[in-house]
């Protein structure tokens, strides 16, 4: 079960639905490059991270969304370079 849903997450974020056989859609974190804007995106990234290190308040999920949100450096963009970079910053 996801730690956090669309209505948990604190920022304002656009929601575009990609399609199942979108390439963007891979089912793990990758290469491809992180939209911050995009909610489903971020959500899909904390939740991912959370579950990898086995976190399981709400809580901390936020605190996630904010170091992405405030502190992620513009340079940081693929998944899995933000998943390196959280590691190195919780």
């Amino acid at each position: 079960m996801a730690l956090l849903e669309k209505g948990d997450l604190n920022y304002t974020y656009s929601w575009t639905v990609y399609g199942k056989d979108d390439p963007k859609v891979t089912g793990k974190p990758d290469s491809t490059l992180l939209n911050r804007n995009e909610g489903y995106e971020v959500l899909y990234l904390i939740n991912s991270f959370a579950e990898k290190h086995e976190y399981k308040l709400k809580t901390t999920g936020l605190v996630i969304e904010k170091l992405i949100h405030d502190q992620l450096p513009s340079d940081i963009r693929s998944q899995e370079k933000v998943m390196k970079w959280l590691e190195d910053h919780m």
